[in-house]
């Protein structure tokens, strides 16, 4: 079996500012293969910006982010066939039955679909009938769910999570950490924003706080 090679994500000198208001400046750290980063901080203190950064959705006003040693500007595509990013939208066609969301899903990535491994992942998760109702006709709840389930589907090695227990019970908010628990164990990276500073207390903490 061929292993698969190590991943490491580094952030040099990030620093954003909003108006005048200077969300953070002279970030710096370093995600190895395995390690997880909980980013903290009131509502306004930069978190999904900074993960937004990460995701290269937006970028920085100075620093750069590397992948590999390699700075992602250099290689924006590659970079991003290799993450997978769950911000505050779902992100699902309300017209498709989860099942049917997640095939969608494999599709646009470019990788296989295993229908029964889907089941298993929404069961998981507590969206039991993927073949039956409509995303539509789901809660706000099960939603973030079917969004979840595409993570353990999808090979990325980086996982960049914006509050992704938003609108979970705690038994799903639970499965959520064991989801994140078994992909770093396999490897992967995670970076994962959340308001609150106990959760997900196995992984290291940045705490942001937006300064003027």
């Amino acid at each position: 079996m061929t292993e698969k090679p190590r991943s490491h994500l580094s952030v040099l000198n990030l620093s954003c500012r909003r108006g005048e208001t200077k969300l953070f400046g002279a970030l710096s750290f370093d995600l190895g293969a395995g390690e997880s980063l909980h980013v903290c901080g009131a509502n306004g203190s930069g978190k999904t910006t900074l993960l937004r950064f990460l995701s290269a959705l937006s970028f920085p006003d100075d620093g750069e982010i590397f992948w590999n040693g390699r700075s992602i500007g250099h290689a924006l595509c590659d970079y991003r066939s290799r993450l997978a990013y769950l911000g505050h939208r779902d992100a699902i066609k309300e017209e498709l039955t989860p099942i049917e969301n997640l095939k969608l899903a494999a599709l646009l990535s470019g990788e296989d679909f295993d229908p029964e491994s889907a089941r298993g992942a929404l069961k998981r998760l507590g969206v039991p009938d993927g073949d039956a109702i409509f995303c539509r006709r789901l809660s706000q709840g099960q939603k973030r769910r079917v969004a979840l389930a595409r993570l353990s589907l999808l090979d990325r090695p980086l996982w960049i999570l914006d509050e992704p227990c938003a609108a979970l019970d705690p038994t799903a908010a639970g499965e959520v950490a064991s989801m994140i628990d078994a992909h770093l164990s396999s490897g992967g990276l995670a970076v994962v924003a959340s308001p609150s500073e106990d959760a997900f207390p196995h992984a290291r903490k940045l705490r942001l706080s937006a300064s003027c």
